[in-house]
């Protein structure tokens, strides 16, 4: 059961892109993406505003979370957002099962 988290940095005069390149250059990206239960971790910038940028973070189930939450890699994002004085907005998706309402609405 995947647990999805949408992360969004918001910063000031490109300071969100900044950090994003800096996060992907020291390596922090590519050793979460290694980590066992990462499923996803892609970020994506905004058409309709540049000075934040979304971080959407796949997780195999909530153990997985919280290995990462304690792992160095959290010291390091902590301490490149406070450098890029980046504030978040966080969402938290849990599947509800293959089949919903809105099912009709899916093209595939």
């Amino acid at each position: 059961m995947s647990i999805t988290v949408n992360l969004y940095y918001t910063g000031k005069d490109g300071s969100a892109k900044a950090f994003v390149n800096e996060m992907i250059e020291s390596g922090v990206v590519e050793a979460i993406r290694s980590e066992d239960g990462n499923e996803k971790y892609d970020y994506f910038f905004s058409a309709d505003d540049p000075e934040t940028v979304l971080l959407i973070d796949q997780w195999r189930d909530q153990e997985a979370i919280d290995v990462h939450h304690a792992s160095w890699m959290m010291d390091k994002l902590a301490e490149l957002r406070d450098k890029y004085d980046l504030h978040m907005r966080v969402e938290r998706f849990e599947p509800i099962g293959m089949e919903t309402k809105d099912e009709k609405f899916l093209r595939r």
